[in-house]
Formats: C-alpha cells, structure tokens, sequence
C-alpha cells in the first residue's frame, strides 16, 4: 500500500507550482512563514520543512530579516526532481558549503537499514542492484536525454575499477587514445592493464583535430565536460568530430563525464552517448563528487551491442560495491534529494559568478 504524502511535501509541492507557474515571479518576497502556516491550517514546522526544501533546492532564498524570496527562473536549468517521497524531517547542515548535507545521508541510510533490514545481507547481482540501476536509468533520463534501460548499466567500485573493465572489454591489443593533459590515473589504469597509450594534445575547445586524424587508436578515452587539470570543455563541434572519427568501423569511445552534473549552462551538454547514431558509445560516470569522494561508486553505460561482449568478457566478476551503498545511493535518487542537492550548488556557483561580474564592471 503507498504510504500517505506527509503535509509538508504536499505544501512543498503546492508553493513549487506557484513559483513555476508564475504566480510568485522572480524577486517576489513570498508569505511568511507564520502567514502560510494560518492560511494552510499548519504548524510553523511543518511550513519551515517546505520552505527549507525550496531553498536547498534553488526556488528560494532565505535573507536575514527580511523574509524569503523567489530567486527560481525557467531558464537556470534546474535538474528536473522526481516527486519527493516522504522522510524524516531534518535540518541540512553540511559541514562544507559543496558538501552532500550529512543528515540527508544519515537519515536516509538509517531508513534504508529499516525498510531493507537482512535484505542488505544478500549478495548483490554482478553488474549491480536493480534498484540503483533502475534510479540512475531514470536520472538520466530526465536529466540527460539518455533512455537507456536498467540492463545497460553496470555499477562499480569507482572510475578506475571501470576503466579496467572497459580494457578486458574491448580488449588489449588496442591502442587507446587519451587527451594530454588528462587525470592522470586514466593512462595509469591502462598502462597497468598493459595497453599502449597514444596522447592527444588538447586546444581550447578540445582534442588537436590533427592529433584526432592521425592517431593510429581505435579507442578514444574523453573527458568532454572540464577536463582536468586543463578546465577546457569539449565544445559542440569538436564532440561531433569525436562521433565522425569513430564512425569507422571497430572504434569505440569512451565518454568519462565526471562532474558534468554541475555545468552552469541552462541545461547539461548532451552526451556523446545520446548524440552518436551508432552504439559504439561506452558512457562512465561516478557519485564521488556528487555525494562523496569516500563512496567508491561509480557506474558505466554500454551501449546494447556491447552487453553479449561484456557479459561474455567480464560478466562474471562479482560487483564490487556493497548492495548497502547501492540501496542507499537508489533512495537519495528516488525521492529527490539528489538532484536537490545539485541545484544548491549550481546556486551558489552561479551566485560566485555574477559576484565576480559585478566586481569586474
């Protein structure tokens, strides 16, 4: 039986609408919160949860006595949030300004630990729990264009576990191009798998079209959104060359797209992945910078024809991640909190972003 909506998600619910539909505009000082509690028939709790969900999640803004005001627009590009699901009130108070809100976390894994009990005991399938694969299928398709099934994805234990499996994947005898500069435990993962290396230079927009045409690869590892340390963003031109060049037959690339989650775009980039017409796309992502770099999770997206290949190749490692995490990581998805949390720091970066325009005029 579904579990009743508590009143604070339903009033949440009710003042987002306004805010979107444009009943409160942008810069509109919105009622109190004694104000809504009389007129809804709540408590000033109750009230105070909805409007701290409305702040962490970028409709909002608290500013000190004066009130609350409407700082959401239609065009910042705000990930879309699944409905919420009801939780334990708490205050979010996270020790860094960037950091995931520590009693979201805590509180969620100890519901978690409650609603899953022994389950959490049992061995999870080797290409990871159904319900993480499930979440980060619907993720990515409401914020990235990306209608993949659960199938396609396989969880493990951080990037570099991932890069491995692409190596026994695709297979040794390959060369693999990477960017140059890049993070550097790419090409150290795949010297130690024992492939060869071909480094392409990077320019402003991407990789040296030059490099790209010469190179002798036939796998092409990417980092299109702010490579690092380099900070250059793959522009949309030069990620079509990317697809161009491995139209060929038998190239494959790699799209490592670690901390696109944060662009300060409208919306993200579209993926390489959702962009190439063939399926030759192997899409790699992680939760270290969305959550915490002390989760080693990460996950790879294979494209359909690459499944019998993988399964074949690697298919009967174990998953590395404990199913506890993955059941941990699906709820922080499922009911919201997540993406809310990516909106607070799109927030503030682009608040540190106009602060420093205004100071250059």
């Amino acid at each position: 039986m579904e579990r009743q909506k508590p009143a604070y998600l339903k009033l949440y619910e009710t003042l987002r609408e306004k805010i979107t539909q444009g009943v409160w505009a942008y810069g509109d000082r919105i009622p109190s919160r004694r104000e809504t509690a009389r007129e809804e028939g709540l408590s000033v709790i109750t009230v105070e949860h909805s409007y701290e969900l409305l702040c962490q999640e970028g409709y909002i803004e608290s500013r000190a006595r004066s009130g609350y005001y409407v700082i959401y627009r239609p065009l910042d590009g705000f990930a879309q949030v699944p409905p919420p699901r009801a939780a334990v009130p708490g205050r979010y108070a996270p020790k860094q300004e960037n950091s995931f809100p520590f009693s979201v976390l805590t509180r969620t894994m100890r519901r978690v630990m409650t609603e899953y009990g022994e389950a959490l005991l049992n061995k999870s399938p080797n290409t990871g729990c159904d319900a993480l694969r499930q979440a980060i299928a619907r993720y990515l398709a409401r914020n990235r264009g990306m209608n993949v099934t659960p199938e396609q994805i396989v969880i493990g234990s951080g990037a570099e576990y991932l890069y491995g499996l692409v190596v026994e994947m695709l297979g040794r005898g390959r060369l693999y191009a990477i960017e140059s500069p890049s993070y550097a435990k790419i090409e150290q993962v795949y010297r130690a798998k024992g492939v060869r290396c071909d480094l392409l230079p990077l320019t402003h927009d991407g990789i040296q079209s030059a490099a790209l045409a010469a190179t002798k690869a036939s796998v092409l590892h990417i980092t299109p959104y702010r490579s690092f340390p380099s900070g250059v963003t793959a522009s949309a031109s030069k990620r079509r060359e990317y697809i161009h060049w491995a139209a060929e037959n038998d190239r494959f690339i790699v799209e490592d797209d670690f901390e696109s989650e944060f662009s300060l775009l409208r919306k993200p980039e579209e993926t390489v992945f959702f962009q190439s017409p063939k399926e030759n796309v192997v899409y790699l992502n992680t939760f270290s910078r969305t959550v915490s770099p002390s989760i080693r999770v990460g996950y790879m997206v294979l494209p359909p024809r690459l499944i019998p290949l993988f399964s074949e190749t690697v298919g009967f490692y174990s998953c590395t991640v404990p199913a506890f995490e993955q059941y941990v990581l699906a709820e922080l998805m499922d009911n919201g909190d997540f993406e809310r949390h990516i909106n607070r720091i799109r927030r503030m970066e682009r608040k540190k972003m106009n602060g420093l325009k205004t100071q250059t005029f």
